[in-house]
């Protein structure tokens, strides 16, 4: 069956982005450049680009043309609770967890509001940054309440501590709230991530909960700028 001249014109783009040839940052050739290139209808172009914006290689910005968007980053979901561990198996990327730190700690005023827990209350304080292709680009730093989670090591930490809590302790982890902000880099930052000049991280916050709708877990998740996306998927 052929295949419409559109998705053909789609994937040919494709390539020259994923190839170089379509640089980052970049306008592509005009709607009426593209028209004469491919001997092709106006309509038939549109087809394409949209087709393009749609799965994220470029950005349609009116009066400026199609720019290209930066392919190398990586889809980061915001919906959903997904380990860096199930992240990184669709990746197809060389990745590493390095801990910094592993404590048993009593909480701030700040940690026994995200936790709603009193000052005498344990809590495990885990501090792992992740590495993409040798560099670090995500620190997170997560605090676990001890009644829930009462053993935590730093080989569990170095794995998936979400696959030792639901496989081992049988923890039911049901929903997150979450806050997406942007901040100014702090001294964590540019002592464990590869920060390569960029003064901002992105910053996922979560107060993660159990079936029972008890909270178990505060985490704030800095992610180097350049290099995710935060995608979601959305139906009215």
């Amino acid at each position: 069956m052929k295949q419409n001249k559109y998705k053909l014109i789609y994937e040919e783009i494709v390539e020259k982005i994923k190839t170089g040839i379509y640089l980052p940052k970049t306008k592509l050739p005009s709607e009426h450049e593209l028209v004469a290139h491919y001997e092709t209808s106006r309509e038939t172009v549109r087809k394409a680009l949209n087709l393009l914006s749609q799965h994220g290689y470029i950005q349609k910005i009116h009066r400026k043309g199609s720019i290209v968007l930066d392919i190398q980053k990586f889809d980061f979901p915001i919906s959903g609770l997904v380990s860096f561990k199930e992240i990184a198996s669709k990746m197809n990327k060389d990745t590493d967890t390095v801990v910094h730190e592993l404590s048993l700690i009593k909480p701030d005023e700040f940690l026994q509001g995200q936790l709603s827990v009193g000052k005498d209350e344990k809590v495990w304080k885990v501090v792992r940054s992740r590495k993409i292709e040798n560099e670090a680009i995500i620190l997170d730093i997560d605090y676990f309440l001890k009644r829930y989670v009462p053993l935590l090591t730093k080989e569990i930490c170095q794995g998936s501590i979400y696959e030792y809590l639901e496989g081992e302790l049988g923890l039911d982890i049901s929903f997150a709230k979450k806050e997406i902000v942007v901040e100014k880099c702090n001294q964590f930052d540019k002592e464990f991530l590869d920060i390569d000049g960029y003064d901002h991280v992105v910053v996922v916050k979560n107060n993660v909960y159990l079936d029972h709708a008890n909270i178990f877990q505060y985490t704030e998740s800095r992610h180097r700028m350049d290099k995710f996306r935060f995608v979601d998927f959305a139906r009215r």
